[in-house]
């Protein structure tokens, strides 16, 4: 397929991605219930990013998923990735009822990615740290080869805490990979505890700035602001990489998983179920920070 054939994807409207955004939320509860246990908040943190870049954005084919020309998508906090597999089936990169024995014996679809095993997976996540890197070899061999696709990378603000990521957030200032997209899922919450009391990784825009990239802040929530973000992208090419600090609240959209650390694994049974779906059906409330 070529670019021209391929087209433009970012030409849905923010009600139709906020639909999506909720399918993904459902999706995560349904995918959980059938394995008994799943990464409810991390994942809910990212549904609006998640239904910008895949129904809005990236340049995918679903039908030819090793398209040469397309954009690479690293999912480095691959504990979210529950909630891209459904998006994945939406797209048509495999059947829907692929995902009904989610995590069963013999299933491809685990609670990470495998990428030897489904289609539309660049990269076998789930070892926090690695993204970043494996997102920088892909970017420097789109360049060596005179590609146009972009490489994108979301990564988790917990795992800020691993030196890997600052090693090749150096690097892809030092080669000047113009191409390549990281997205912070900046929810304030680790599995240990607030990022900030755990080990502090403010102030997020200096410190990317100061190894070379161009940095964005944006509401990770707002389909607005992400939508003009990712159109305001620049091209692969040769110059400062680019960063989106998302700020999102772990959990959003089931208000008591909201910055609560007992939801990062969980799963949902009887009423709490029917409950959560309800809550989700009904939209994103306004978000209320509590008191500490």
């Amino acid at each position: 397929m070529s670019d021209a054939e391929q087209g433009d994807r970012r030409n849905f409207s923010e009600d139709y991605l906020a639909e999506r955004a909720k399918f993904i939320r459902l999706e995560t509860l349904r995918l959980t219930r059938i394995a008994g246990a799943g990464h409810y908040s991390s994942t809910f943190s990212a549904a609006e990013l998640f239904a910008a870049l895949y129904y809005g954005h990236l340049r995918l084919d679903p039908a030819n998923p090793k398209w040469e020309n397309r954009d690479r998508f690293v999912l480095s906090k691959g504990h979210a990735a529950i909630g891209l597999y459904p998006v994945l089936a939406d797209l048509g990169f495999y059947p829907p009822s692929k995902l009904d024995d989610f995590t069963r014996l013999g299933s491809a679809f685990g609670d990470h990615p495998d990428m030897k095993k489904i289609p539309g997976i660049d990269f076998s996540s789930g070892s926090l740290g690695h993204g970043l890197s494996v997102a920088l070899g892909m970017a420097i061999a789109g360049r060596m080869k005179n590609h146009t696709y972009r490489t994108y990378c979301m990564l988790g603000d917990g795992e800020l805490n691993e030196g890997q990521i600052w090693e090749a957030a150096m690097a892809a200032g030092h080669f000047q990979l113009q191409g390549l997209v990281g997205i912070v899922d900046r929810n304030q919450l680790s599995i240990d505890g607030p990022t900030e009391k755990v080990m502090s990784v403010e102030p997020l825009v200096d410190r990317f700035t100061s190894f070379g990239w161009d940095v964005q802040r944006i509401d990770g929530h707002n389909l607005s602001a992400i939508m003009a973000t990712l159109a305001a992208l620049k091209p692969a090419g040769t110059g400062r990489p680019q960063m989106i600090i998302a700020d999102t609240v772990k959990g959003r959209g089931v208000k008591y998983m909201e910055l609560s650390l007992d939801w990062h694994v969980g799963n949902l049974v009887g009423d709490d179920y029917d409950d959560a779906w309800a809550e989700i059906e009904a939209g994103l409330q306004p978000f209320e920070k509590e008191d500490a």
